[in-house]
């Protein structure tokens, strides 16, 4: 399975192609869409639009799996983060992938076995699971990458207790 993991941000969402090869997983690409704090918001989600909806036809992933708001401090952040969701899950809808939700605390435990392992904990994680030379410079990126990891070790996981039930 091909999927594309994201990590919402309006100045700053991560993203990454990870592929599940076997009992391996892949790192196709990632990196950071970001977008000028100087232009209309109105423009910054059409950007992050446009370049996720490019991915989507590039990479041709089955699924995209995106980070929960889980709360946040300053709501006005909140609000932005809801709304880089948006543009992200109707890029999602428009181009017929399934869509999979995931908190942070769901995040942690199924990348680093631990709902409230610190951030490099996870990005360790991240690095070993994905076989990197090294942990990814960018926070947001490295969180897309999390996300793409975290539904496709649920995703084994479920297969799993079907198998286990037959």
């Amino acid at each position: 399975m091909r999927l594309l993991g994201i990590d919402p941000g309006v100045a700053i969402t991560g993203y990454s192609i990870v592929e599940e090869l076997g009992n391996d997983f892949c790192l196709i690409d990632s990196g950071c869409i970001r977008t000028k704090s100087d232009l209309p918001p109105e423009q910054r989600l059409e950007a992050i639009y446009n370049r996720v909806t490019a991915l989507i036809t590039e990479y041709k992933p089955q699924a995209l799996s995106i980070e929960k708001i889980f709360f946040s401090k300053n709501v006005r952040t909140a609000f932005q983060v809801g709304e880089a969701r948006g543009v992200v899950i109707l890029a999602a809808a428009k181009s017929g992938l399934f869509l999979f939700e995931y908190t942070p605390l769901q995040v942690k435990q199924a990348v680093a076995g631990y709902g409230k392992a610190d951030k490099g904990q996870v990005q360790r994680m991240v690095k070993m699971l994905l076989r990197l030379k090294e942990i990814p410079a960018v926070d947001d990126e490295a969180d897309a990458m999390a996300v793409a990891l975290c539904h496709l070790q649920n995703r084994r996981y479920q297969e799993a207790v079907k198998g286990g039930r037959s």
